[in-house]
């Protein structure tokens, strides 16, 4: 009987070198993707507004958080700007996708819809001329979007929204809902679409959320049970400052086990 010489084992050294070049290499990937992650969420912060309005009869407060993969950005968006005829608008909305794409384009949607709402005070207006523009871009995109105008000196809050979450509403008394306005598809699908408009008068104290689908909506947790959560927040909380408000919201997202990014924005209204 023939014995076989067993084949040659690598020695305590090259294990040992061999873990060294595989630590050295994983540590170098780490460092490269946090490198990403933080240069995707630096361009994520200057994307967004460094401060909202606060006009009068209005406390405004917006949180956002990025999502939980990937480079830890996407399309999400809040904003806030006066108007040349004293009103101040409000927007919030989402660009399909999670990459530094989505954030650029949410970034030029933002800026489109300010553009536009300077000379168009409806905002079913405004996301008509929005959603054509972004069609124009030919980017294969599209963005879901809220967009309100508020106009102090008769308290009237218009509302007109793009495939978007309705708004949430809670007052003083223990009265709350959702906005029943039809809303309309998304921003970037359909040519020449036409927005309808809500109008609601603010009045007494009361609160007004606007959130995205990342707050609402997860993996098996359903946006209905995510409005509803939204909605027992405000009623429990509506007399709490705007951005202690907009933080309690924002955390309902940890409830669904979602991993999309989120963005919370509230306007507090005193009468």
């Amino acid at each position: 009987m023939i014995r076989r010489r067993p084949a040659d084992r690598p020695s305590a050294d090259d294990l040992l070198t061999e873990l060294g070049r595989l630590t050295a290499s994983a540590l170098e990937q780490a460092e490269l993707q946090q490198a990403r992650v933080e240069l995707a969420e630096a361009l994520q912060r200057e994307l967004l507004p460094a401060a909202l309005p606060q006009p009068p009869g209005l406390r405004v407060a917006a949180r956002y958080a990025p999502a939980r993969h990937g480079l830890s950005i996407g399309g999400d968006w809040y904003d806030g700007f006066p108007l040349p005829d004293g009103s101040v608008a409000f927007s919030l909305g989402d660009v399909q996708g999670h990459d530094v794409e989505a954030a650029a384009i949410m970034g030029q949607v933002r800026v489109g819809l300010r553009a536009v709402a300077a000379t168009a005070a409806d905002p079913g207006e405004v996301l008509g001329r929005a959603n054509d523009l972004l069609i124009s871009m030919d980017s294969r995109r599209f963005a879901t979007c809220s967009f309100l105008r508020y106009d102090p000196a008769t308290g009237d809050l218009s509302h007109a929204r793009a495939g978007h979450v309705p708004p949430v509403w809670a007052d003083g008394e223990g009265r709350w809902g959702h906005y029943p306005d039809e809303g309309g598809p998304p921003l970037g699908v359909v040519p020449g679409q036409r927005y309808p408009v809500s109008h609601h008068r603010l009045s007494g104290a009361g609160v007004v959320a606007l959130v995205t689908d990342g707050v609402v909506e997860g993996p098996a947790f359903p946006i209905e049970a995510g409005l509803a959560r939204v909605a027992a927040v405000l009623r429990e909380r509506v007399s709490d400052d705007p951005d202690t408000l907009a933080a309690e919201l924002l955390g309902v997202a940890d409830l669904t086990g979602h991993t999309d990014d989120a963005a919370v924005l509230v306007l507090r209204h005193d009468g």
